[in-house]
This record gives C-alpha cells, structure tokens and sequence, in this order.
C-alpha cells in the first residue's frame, strides 16, 4: 500500500508539472502566486514535499484546473483534455 501511495504522489507532483508546462506558467511564477520560494515550489514538483490540501486547491486554482482531476488523471489525460477546452 506505501508504494501506492507514494505512485499516487508522484502522480499528482507530475500533474501539477504538466499543466503548469501546458500553461507557460514558470515555476517563479507560481512560487510568487503561492507566497513560497522558487526553491519550495520546486519541491513540490518532484514530490519532496507533502502538500496539504489547501496547497492542493491553491495550485489548482491558480494552474486553472479542478484538483480532482490532478488527482485522479494521467499527465497525458488533463494536457488532452484542457487541450481539447481551449479549441473549444
């Protein structure tokens, strides 16, 4: 079950990765939004850090994606499907 859990948050810190690539946000950018150093943020993307879920609802607001889905999709999944609602 650790193993898991530590797949799933590696999955998350990916998501949140992709979309923050797929909206041209650098990581600066949403350090700032967040009121964190570039070097803090930083952690988060490569699953050092623990993110509660305020964090969770924070970083998907500003990235503008539900965090339900940065929870439960693929990285492939959320950029196909934000990419799909932009054409939209």
């Amino acid at each position: 079950m650790t193993e898991n859990i530590e797949e799933r948050i590696r999955t998350v810190a990916s998501n949140i990765r992709k979309i923050r690539e797929f909206r041209d946000y650098t990581q600066e950018y949403l350090a700032m939004k967040l009121g964190i150093s570039q070097n803090a943020y930083s952690k988060i993307e490569l699953a050092y850090t623990r993110i509660t879920v305020e964090r969770l609802i924070q970083i998907s607001h500003i990235l503008e994606v539900d965090a339900i889905d940065l929870l439960t999709s693929t990285s492939e999944d959320l950029v196909r499907l934000h990419t799909s609602q932009v054409k939209n």
